[in-house]
């Protein structure tokens, strides 16, 4: 893919939290703040965008990776292996993205489908049958997830808190 040789992924270490909520708080609100409250933007950023919380995601098995160009940070990425969900019956066979996003001037670059397809290549490394992915229903990547090849496996409401729902598609995309 054109320009994508100007991309590098590497794992967070415990000195890139900084820089992993640095990113944070530049794309999470710029990516939700005409789909969401700015009250729930902030619920949502100290629920789950919190170094406390994020690192104790990696503890519970989420994997956090760093994009770079050059040598500039400008995208994130989490997931975990051998994840099971009971309504597509993978037995802990999926890879779960949990993260993916990239600064709003880079969107366009190929700098998504490059975060992608770690992924993807991790997933296959680890012997797992598919991808799968929450995005609210109402974010404009539904149709970058769309035509990377994920297809809509399900809806999903879920009840994070303080009267606050994640109206959520569930996409997969099987190997």
């Amino acid at each position: 893919m054109q320009g994508q040789k100007q991309f590098s992924i590497k794992p967070v270490s415990e000195a890139d939290w900084p820089v992993l909520k640095g990113l944070v708080d530049e794309v999470w609100p710029t990516t939700y703040k005409d789909i969401l409250s700015s009250e729930q933007i902030a619920y949502m950023m100290n629920m789950m965008y919190s170094i406390t919380s994020l690192k104790k995601q990696e503890q519970e098995g989420s994997r956090f990776f760093l994009m770079y160009k050059e040598e500039l940070p400008v995208g994130y990425l989490a997931f975990s292996l051998h994840y099971k969900d009971k309504k597509l019956n993978s037995e802990g066979g999926l890879t779960k993205v949990d993260k993916i996003y990239v600064l709003p001037r880079t969107q366009g670059t190929g700098a998504g489908r490059y975060l992608m397809d770690f992924a993807f290549a991790e997933a296959k490394k680890a012997g797992d049958t598919g991808v799968l992915l929450n995005v609210n229903r109402d974010n404009k990547a539904v149709k970058f997830y769309e035509h990377y090849g994920f297809k809509n496996a399900y809806s999903g409401d879920f009840d994070i808190g303080n009267g606050y729902l994640m109206e959520d598609y569930i996409m997969y995309y099987p190997f």
